[in-house]
């Protein structure tokens, strides 16, 4: 295997992918989707699987508890203690199977969500319910149970493999590349996610994203904790010590943030409404140890004239046309006093001075809270092809975990990093990610983490002052420099003599290739 295919293939993981049976079931799935616009076929889907998952656990602990004498297998709280799905009759796997072919089937699973949600107040509002409507071809929907069917998802053997965790993400990505920015409003790049979660190492304690889309910033967090069961900061802790607080204010997405937690155990309180996180913060008291977000880029319909007093805005009010400095105010506002905030924005929030965000920046970096700043290479997003960078804001540099960096902010540039996994997305490799999230953890002083140094080209410890001397600008690429060049070896004076030579070799050989040129031309009555 060559090494751009290699790298590719890791990029690949990145996304959820494993280009196994998660692509094999896509593409079996995407085939029974016919005309159906991408945007309404991804909830019939992702309804399913869940569906289908619930039903697994629940057939699991169900046949476990006929085999005790003792138990009762048809009693709910036998399986509410131990954070498993109560699954009435007429919701379980075998029952849509069994009437997969009949006309009802679309009735059938609509009365099977409102049993689930009935019997799981968790769920209530949450699952989708429109089934039955004239326009799904029921034909369709029965093909589909039968596919969804074939996988196990589950039980104890394939939850611990998160078996339908893969599924489920690898979908909700191929779900957001086929809408393109509808389907990108509410899904991150697993990359994206990865890079956030790996430098911010929340091991534990209160994490918040105010815009939290499907979830993806959650799981990615428990992962990172589940990747470091033996040790190395969590106390090889085997769960994640985290409390999870989320907003969204799309009901649609809402609703498939709680099913892509709820597949996971994940518990989090992402409040009982859909409402924005500017005008409803419904966390107000909240101050978080970790702030994980990827806020909507440049949004200009987020009531700003309503809110030009608001509290919030210590270092100065956001532009009604522009909230990437409401974000981040609002990110700021609900941290810790030893918080830190890792989020993404478009790159514009770097330099621009438009409507008084240069000012905003200018007063946020004076307050010493801009930790590091992050150049994200371009095609990352399904959405759109705006550039982004990575903020990460830290309330105390004095933190006596890490090492005093108190007027200093670290820049890196990846933007050079990155394998196109298809014509227009990229995606950054697992080296990548631990080469960017290390150099960062080096940088703090992080137990482990090996020696800081800058490296032209690619990051940059920069103080205070230096900041200042660029007009509080926060752009990478000014503060890294060129990458230095590679030394071959060869003295310079040799290098020239050889190239100058070279140089008069082409010259000759392109006056033969002129006169070549000019003959042919006279041949053709062309020339002089």
């Amino acid at each position: 295997m060559s090494r751009s295919s290699s790298k590719a293939k890791k990029a690949n993981g990145n996304n959820g992918a494993t280009l196994g049976f998660e692509q094999t079931l896509w593409l079996a799935a995407d085939k029974l989707r016919n005309n159906m616009d991408a945007a309404e076929y991804k909830h019939i889907v992702l309804g399913l699987i869940f569906l289908k998952y619930v039903s697994d656990a629940f057939e699991e602990k169900h046949a476990a508890l006929k085999q005790d004498k003792g138990a009762d297998p048809e009693d709910p709280d036998e399986y509410k203690a131990e954070n498993i799905f109560w699954v009435p009759k007429e919701a379980r796997w075998s029952h849509l199977r069994a009437n997969a072919k009949q006309p009802t089937i679309g009735k059938i699973i609509d009365d099977a969500m409102d049993a689930i949600e009935r019997d799981n107040r968790s769920l209530k509002g949450v699952l989708p319910k429109d089934y039955n409507r004239p326009g799904l071809d029921k034909t369709r929907l029965g093909e589909l149970i039968d596919l969804i069917g074939t996988i196990s998802m589950g039980d104890a053997e394939h939850r611990s493999k998160d078996i339908l965790g893969r599924v489920y993400e690898y979908f909700l990505a191929q779900f957001a590349s086929a809408e393109g920015k509808k389907g990108g409003q509410f899904y991150t790049p697993r990359c994206v996610v990865r890079v956030l979660v790996e430098m911010l190492a929340p091991y534990s304690g209160r994490v918040y994203d105010p815009c939290c889309g499907s979830g993806g910033m959650f799981v990615q967090s428990i992962k990172f904790i589940e990747s470091h069961r033996t040790g190395n900061g969590n106390g090889g802790n085997a769960k994640a010590a985290l409390s999870i607080y989320g907003q969204e204010s799309n009901h649609t997405t809402w609703r498939l943030a709680k099913m892509n937690l709820a597949i996971r155990g994940i518990d989090a309180n992402l409040g009982a409404e859909n409402v924005s996180s500017f005008t409803h913060d419904l966390h107000q008291d909240l101050k978080a140890d970790f702030v994980l977000a990827n806020p909507p880029f440049n949004d200009s319909d987020w009531s700003g004239e309503r809110l030009r007093d608001d509290a919030r805005w210590r270092f100065g009010a956001p532009p009604a046309g522009n909230a990437n400095f409401a974000w981040v105010q609002h990110f700021i506002h609900h941290l810790a006093p030893n918080g830190f905030a890792g989020f993404v924005l478009s790159n514009g929030s770097m330099s621009s001075n438009q409507s008084g965000e240069g000012e905003i920046r200018k007063k946020i970096v004076e307050a010493d809270l801009v930790d590091c700043m992050v150049a994200m290479p371009g095609q990352l997003f399904y959405s759109t092809q705006i550039p982004v960078c990575l903020w990460f804001l830290a309330r105390n540099k004095r933190n006596s975990h890490f090492r005093d960096r108190r007027g200093e902010t670290l820049f890196i540039d990846a933007r050079q990093m990155g394998v196109l996994i298809d014509r227009v997305h990229r995606e950054l490799t697992d080296e990548e990610i631990v080469r960017i999230a290390g150099t960062y953890h080096a940088w703090r002083g992080d137990k482990g983490a090996g020696k800081y140094a800058d490296l032209p080209g690619f990051c940059k410890s920069a103080k205070l002052k230096e900041v200042a001397a660029h007009g509080f600008v926060l752009t990478p690429g000014r503060y890294v420099g060129a990458e230095a060049a590679l030394d071959d070896g060869e003295p310079f004076e040799e290098k020239m003599k050889r190239l100058a030579a070279t140089l008069r070799e082409q010259q000759a050989d392109a006056v033969k290739l002129d006169a070549v040129i000019a003959a042919h031309l006279k041949e053709l009555a062309y020339g002089d």
